[in-house]
């Protein structure tokens, strides 16, 4: 089922869903599974999993010189997109990514996920792999999530890359996109951000899942932007609860986003990163609990690939 069929199944009862980390290359599925299980009994109606792009390592060899070599860390994000799907009959929604992939690439992705009855898909550009500043397409890539969308959005409609092909099938993919309450760390300024953000509504998309955010005003001020400028599609929030104090430091650099002075005071003062966990925990419960009230569809949570916290969270709300 897509996502925007089940928000309105729903009838303005909110949803629990959330995210997870393909496993580290060499572990198998059953550590998925393990972060699943416990998050069940919340009957999530979907669950993404991220896409991990290739990163390059530089080994020295004998004579002196370096050889570039392609690491892929987390493989797996279609395998584990099956199990879920077999195992939990829950929708899985992988995440494709513009870096790393040509356009041919992406057709023949989309073809699997559509024999797998995979019904979601959320369309990312991607960041920019370590050994480089900004971003850069592959060569017969896509250089914008907006193009991935189009090209998302052409294949349910039977157009392939092929134009001799005859009698096409057509995908039926609900099609999700970023959103940044306080903008991509490349762009300009918020409004231009949001600019973009319509244009992948334009080529095809049909609901937005929003980058991490500890102030609900933020996310508040961004929907109504939106709306202003005439997107008109779900607007699903993504919730991260803090759990170290390294994060202090890490999220901001990181996501280009902001941590509230009282949650910052609150960290400082603990005695130990278990101490911290509980204040993520709870100032994510008064953020679920205020967007709840406000009436968003759906509350998405960043789990990391840790259960317990999210456990804890959930049970307060859903």
């Amino acid at each position: 089922m897509k996502v925007t069929e089940h928000i309105q199944n729903a009838n303005g009862k909110p949803l629990f869903s959330f995210e997870i980390l393909p496993p580290l290359k060499g572990q198998n599925i059953q550590s998925i599974f393990d972060s699943i299980d416990p998050l069940m009994e919340f009957k999530p109606p979907f669950i993404d999993v991220t896409y991990h792009r290739e990163e390059y390592e530089f080994k020295e060899l004998e004579n002196g010189l370096l050889q570039k070599k392609i690491v892929k860390k987390r493989p797996g994000t279609v395998g584990i997109c099956a199990g879920i799907q077999n195992k939990y009959n829950v929708d899985a929604i992988p995440h494709i990514l513009c870096g790393g992939f040509t356009k041919e690439d992406t057709e023949n992705l989309l073809i699997d996920l559509d024999f797998l009855g995979i019904d979601n898909v959320v369309a990312l550009r991607g960041d920019a792999v370590k050994s480089e500043i900004y971003f850069k397409p592959e060569k017969e890539g896509h250089a914008f999530a907006s193009e991935l969308v189009s090209q998302i959005h052409n294949l349910n409609n039977g157009i392939y890359l092929d134009a001799d092909l005859q009698n096409s099938s057509k995908t039926d993919f609900c099609i999700g996109v970023a959103g940044y309450p306080e903008k991509h760390l490349e762009a300009p300024s918020l409004d231009s951000d949001i600019h973009f953000l319509k244009q992948k509504i334009k080529n095809g998309a049909d609901y937005i899942i929003t980058q991490m955010f500890f102030d609900n005003q933020k996310f508040f001020d961004f929907v109504t932007k939106c709306r202003a400028a005439g997107i008109t599609v779900p607007i699903i929030p993504g919730l991260k609860p803090i759990a170290t104090k390294k994060q202090l430091n890490l999220i901001p650099h990181r996501f280009s986003i902001e941590l509230p002075d009282a949650l910052i005071m609150e960290v400082v003062k603990a005695k130990d990163n278990e101490a911290v966990k509980q204040i993520g925990i709870e100032w994510c419960v008064q953020q679920s609990k205020e967007l709840v009230a406000a009436g968003i569809p759906v509350i998405h949570y960043y789990s990391m690939g840790k259960a317990d916290n999210i456990k804890a969270i959930a049970k307060e709300i859903f």
